[in-house]
């Protein structure tokens, strides 16, 4: 069950940020917990609360809806935030490089994600 839930966010992960680069300042926070998530010292515990963080990230359908542009993404911030505070033991500074190193990197306007 767990990493069915994981599997589903890495599935709609990518997309979603290539969708909202550059419209979401905490972009960089939210990828640098997906690589956190991913990395195989995040104890279990750690990765299931970053994925629900990262999973109302995804979904469109929210406490405040993502089709509201500037709004819309109040409530993900938070909870990436809150999220990022929680586990910020385990978001380590080779996840924020990773994260700083995707979005200087050109990727998002390419077809393959990092996972591939």
């Amino acid at each position: 069950m767990e990493e069915e839930k994981i599997e589903r966010i890495k599935e709609g992960f990518w997309p979603k940020v290539k969708k909202v680069a550059g419209k979401v300042p905490f972009l960089p926070d939210a990828i640098a917990l997906y690589y956190a998530m991913l990395d195989p010292d995040t104890p279990l515990k750690a990765k299931l609360t970053i994925a629900g963080a990262l999973a109302y990230f995804l979904t469109p359908f929210d406490a405040i809806p993502d089709i509201f542009f500037g709004a819309g993404y109040i409530d993900d911030a938070g909870v990436v935030a809150a999220v990022l505070t929680a586990a910020s033991i385990y978001v380590k500074e080779e996840h924020k490089k990773k994260a700083k190193d995707f979005l200087n990197s050109g990727q998002i306007d390419c077809k393959e994600t990092p996972d591939k």
